[in-house]
């Protein structure tokens, strides 16, 4: 079952520079080849068609080759190519190329694991001694199954900590992180920087579930938290549902006392909001000496962070994470920034080395520069492996290679089952055209100035296509149905 906060990890606005100098100047236009229906919501959109990079090909004109064979030096049929070769930005589809990297590096079985250890003796539910939790980078350690890993820790007779709870997140290498650099949102859950031992994406979920009166809305929060102050519960008031976030006038800048100015319009039932926890370095801290003390543990210390700890003590319990298939999932349907990061980061936290963004952009060339379906490509700029990223660059052609290449390969339905199923679930659940329900697998990506869709197509003809299309353009994100009219022409070969 996929975690509410999944959802809500999309792609935020970004602030590119001026078009003169975001991107490097395409080509000088010749007559587009692109269908009219296309070129006439370009447009509509006021945008150009020298900002659209877009290739489209057949999956089988590229197959792997048997083992010991060259490749074909024959180009494959192109249906459509335009720019094909041009760098763009493609914001959260360069995703895709992060979790085919980690499906093949690391293995579709690949798990995560979190350690606990007892530092003392275990005598009559006492831990004489600290608690060592130690994190290795698990993309999805919510809150209930951090729930879970500490009641295994009660399992094994301890109730009572007479030291501390010590949190190891060293295993990766991170720069400084200012949440609010990006796009000046440091309350949103995108923009929540990786981490070692990343809980619930440092977030915490606000319920508003009015009583049966209709006078009150309480105030339910995911998870606990300790020393934060929420209010019980917000007064409510009658008329249109509308912005309810803006009506209760949140203030969630104290990291201690939340408050609500305003009131819950009541005809909005139930709703939920997640909000990134405006001190971030203290979260795993607050959230676990929360939830320990709230299973009935004790603890005459605290709970702190202490990088790097040698893995010393008696294990008592090992959490472990989704595998790495469902990871991608997670990742590719709803386009979590986070979770991608994690698994960028984790392709170079291997052999006792840290896992850091340079070390995984190095790790990601080499392995690019040895697949022999991309070799001969540019490989993609990576940059965070998120696609949240003002200098991320790949080419439709080396994106469509991939995604061929990925089709001949031993993880072709798990890699092609990540990714939004048109009109049935993730970013591409609200497509309607018939021709492309349940027959497109796709990644979409949106940022300001960018928009870009790739992935697979069926057509009526049986024919499966590979597709990537990138616009950048200051009015990008009016030429989105531009995009959605390619797939559907796709489909309709």
């Amino acid at each position: 079952m996929k975690h509410p906060l999944c959802a809500l990890a999309l792609c935020a606005s970004l602030a590119l520079p001026a078009w003169g100098t975001a991107f490097a100047a395409p080509p000088q236009p010749v007559p587009s080849p692109l269908p009219a229906e296309v070129q006439t919501l370009l447009d509509k959109a006021q945008v150009p068609a020298s900002a659209l990079a877009v290739l489209v090909e057949p999956v089988s004109a590229r197959p792997m080759p048997a083992s010991g064979e060259s490749q074909s030096a024959s180009p494959p049929a192109n249906r459509l190519s335009w720019q094909a070769d041009a760098a763009m930005n493609p914001a959260s589809v360069m995703k895709m190329v992060t979790t085919y990297a980690g499906l093949d590096l690391l293995g579709p079985a690949h798990f995560w694991r979190t350690r606990i250890y007892a530092q003392g003796p275990i005598e009559g539910g006492v831990l004489q001694g600290n608690l060592l939790i130690q994190g290795s980078g698990d993309p999805k350690l919510v809150h209930e199954r951090l729930q879970e890993l500490l009641q295994a820790v009660m399992d094994k007779g301890i109730f009572l900590i007479r030291g501390d709870i010590i949190l190891d997140n060293g295993v990766f290498s991170l720069p400084a992180h200012n949440p609010a650099a990006f796009d000046d949102e440091p309350l949103r859950p995108y923009n929540a920087a990786p981490d070692g031992l990343l809980i619930n994406f440092k977030s915490v979920i606000y319920k508003f579930i009015p009583d049966a009166s209709g006078k009150r809305a309480h105030i339910l929060t995911e998870p606990p938290i300790s020393g934060v102050r929420i209010p019980a519960s917000i007064a409510t008031a009658k008329g249109a549902c509308g912005n309810w976030r803006g009506k209760i006038q949140a203030n969630f800048q104290n990291p201690t006392q939340v408050s609500f100015a305003g009131r819950y319009p009541v005809r909005c039932g139930e709703q939920s909001w997640s909000v990134a926890y405006i001190d971030p370095a203290s979260y795993a801290s607050r959230v676990i000496d929360a939830m320990w003390r709230g299973l009935g543990g004790g603890l005459t210390g605290q709970v702190i962070s202490r990088a790097n700890q040698p893995m010393q003590g008696e294990p008592v319990a090992t959490g472990y994470s989704l595998p790495l298939a469902a990871i991608i999932a997670d990742i590719n349907k709803f386009s979590n920034n986070v979770m991608a990061q994690q698994l960028f980061l984790t392709l170079s936290a291997t052999d006792g080395h840290k896992g850091s963004f340079e070390a995984s952009r190095g790790v990601l060339r080499r392995w690019w520069a040895g697949q022999s379906q991309l070799g001969a490509l540019p490989a993609p700029i990576a940059e965070n492996g998120a696609g949240l990223s003002r200098l991320a660059r790949v080419s439709p052609r080396a994106l469509v290679a991939m995604l061929q290449q990925a089709a001949h390969s031993p993880h072709a339905e798990t890699y092609a089952s990540s990714l939004s199923i048109a009109g049935i679930d993730g970013t591409m659940r609200d497509l309607t055209d018939p021709d492309l329900i349940g027959r497109a697998w796709l990644k979409t990506g949106t940022l300001r100035d960018v928009t870009a869709i790739a992935g697979y197509v069926s057509g009526r003809s049986g024919e499966r296509y590979a597709i990537a299309a990138i616009i950048n353009h200051p009015n990008a994100i009016a030429a989105r149905p531009a995009l959605r009219k390619l797939l559907a022409w796709v489909a309709r070969d």
